[in-house]
């Protein structure tokens, strides 16, 4: 018999340590898991899951009003005839569901949950709730938490976690943030009927994009009512009987309802003893791992938004299932982060697959550079003023298509047949003699011929 009351327990039951936790009792292991919040983690609860659903509630008020164009008559969408409490109870119904899938997955693999939260008191011994369960080897799955500034007022800001769950719907809304779930959430607001005005402290959000998208997503968000405002940082909150003042670093002051940050999100690491046994932690308390997901402590391996690589759920699946396969089937495995797709629900949305245009001329030199803008054709009879933007890039050398970004409708579920094409190693000329699908937008990908013409360089003087 084994010394240890497990091979392997996980601290954290989100969607790396799930995934870890079931392949690994598949595959023969002893495993307990343990939770102190709610089974499925950030993106079952308050993460990917409900902010879809939230995306497509706002979506609806310009499916409405764009079907008058196609012959329905319907009563003109407004936040008058929104009920947000039926969203959100409709949410929270399947959020139930949800986190009881991911108890039966667990325990029908064998998987023993444990309700608590988790510290470690050795290499190999996990406390929960005054017991103490020993384990060959420990998993950190804790996933990530949001952050919001130390300001005089910090505590009326809420973040992404509390606007899930609010109690009413504000009239007027700050966004503060410049990434994923900023944008998304300005749009969410902003289509529910919520004067919303988003800010971000630099001159372009969603660092890390083609500056294509960026830009274009920036004209769409003011061109759909959002106040966006860039280089715009809040210095103070004061709370007022009617609301919130928030003053600005630059005297400004704006009046509001609600304030929300997506400001970044933090390892949430702080309180699990880590430290104390020597695992060595990054300066924002990543735990520091590697290519199989071991710490500096051999019995102890971390996954998921703790080791803050790719904070995307997919990627903690494809990190849990190569932990598993190394610890219990002999196969030393990693995770393969080159051509990522990911998708932003903003409003348009963003798809996008492997290098920007940018990361591309820094690696490769010699890039061809194929670009269209137009607008859909479901809107030739709306007459709604939004262009769709397609963006691809190409090495000259190889003809290798080194990145595909897109805004505009359906962008992540067109984005994630290409992605399989670009991880293939797909060229320019297979994209070329592909047949497109007509009409669709997804056909421009197939279609565009003409590479966007190189800038001129200026003469020197």
């Amino acid at each position: 018999m084994s010394e240890y009351d497990y091979d392997l327990f996980v601290i954290g039951a989100g969607s790396g340590g799930v995934r870890a936790a079931r392949f690994s009792a598949n595959y023969g292991g002893r495993v307990a898991i343990a939770e102190d919040m709610f089974m499925g983690g950030t993106c079952v609860n308050v993460g990917c899951i409900p902010k879809k659903l939230f995306v497509y509630a706002a979506h609806f008020h310009e499916d409405f009003a764009d079907s008058a164009a196609y012959g329905w008559s319907v009563e003109a969408p407004s936040a008058d005839n929104f009920n947000w409490r039926t969203l959100v109870d409709n949410k929270d119904t399947e959020i139930s569901r949800l986190n009881g899938i991911y108890e039966r997955l667990l325990g029908n693999s064998g998987v023993e949950i444990v309700n608590g939260r988790a510290t470690l008191v050795d290499a190999h011994t996990v406390a929960v709730a005054g017991k103490n369960y020993t384990a060959k080897t420990i998993l950190v799955a804790t996933g990530g938490w949001p952050v919001v500034p130390d300001i005089p007022g910090k505590e009326h800001i809420v973040t992404s976690t509390e606007a899930f769950y609010l109690e009413e719907l504000p009239k007027r809304a700050i966004v503060v943030g410049g990434g994923y779930i900023a944008v998304e959430f300005a749009g969410i607001f902003n289509g529910i009927g919520v004067d919303t005005t988003l800010m971000y402290r630099g001159p372009m959000f969603m660092r890390g994009f083609d500056d294509d998208v960026r830009s274009h997503l920036a004209g769409e968000m003011v061109k759909k009512g959002i106040d966006v405002r860039f280089n715009t940082n809040i210095a103070s909150i004061e709370k007022t009987d009617g609301g919130f003042i928030a003053t600005c670093e630059d005297g400004s002051t704006v009046e509001t309802d609600l304030i929300m940050y997506a400001t970044g999100r933090a390892p949430k690491t702080a309180g699990l003893g880590l430290e104390a046994l020597g695992v060595d932690l990054a300066d924002n308390g990543a735990v520091i791992v590697d290519d199989h997901f071991k710490s500096s402590v051999d019995s102890i391996y971390a996954i998921g938004d703790v080791i803050d690589r790719v904070q995307l759920t997919p990627v903690a699946l494809a990190e849990g299932m190569a932990v598993a396969k190394t610890l219990f089937r002999d196969e030393p495995s990693s995770a393969d982060y080159d051509y990522i797709a990911t998708a932003v629900f903003s409003q348009p949305p963003v798809g996008t697959v492997g290098l920007t245009e940018e990361e591309a001329r820094a690696r490769h030199g010699d890039v061809a550079i194929f670009r269209s803008t137009f607008r859909a054709l479901k809107h030739t009879l709306t007459g709604r003023d939004e262009q769709t933007l397609m963006k691809m890039i190409v090495d000259k050398k190889t003809d290798r298509v080194l990145g595909v970004h897109m805004v505009g409708a359906d962008a992540g579920e067109i984005l994630q047949g290409i992605a399989v094409a670009l991880k293939a190693g797909a060229t320019k000329a297979v994209f070329d003699s592909t047949i497109g699908i007509h009409p669709t937008s997804a056909e421009e990908f197939v279609t565009m011929r003409e590479p966007v013409p190189e800038p001129v360089a200026e003469a020197a003087e």
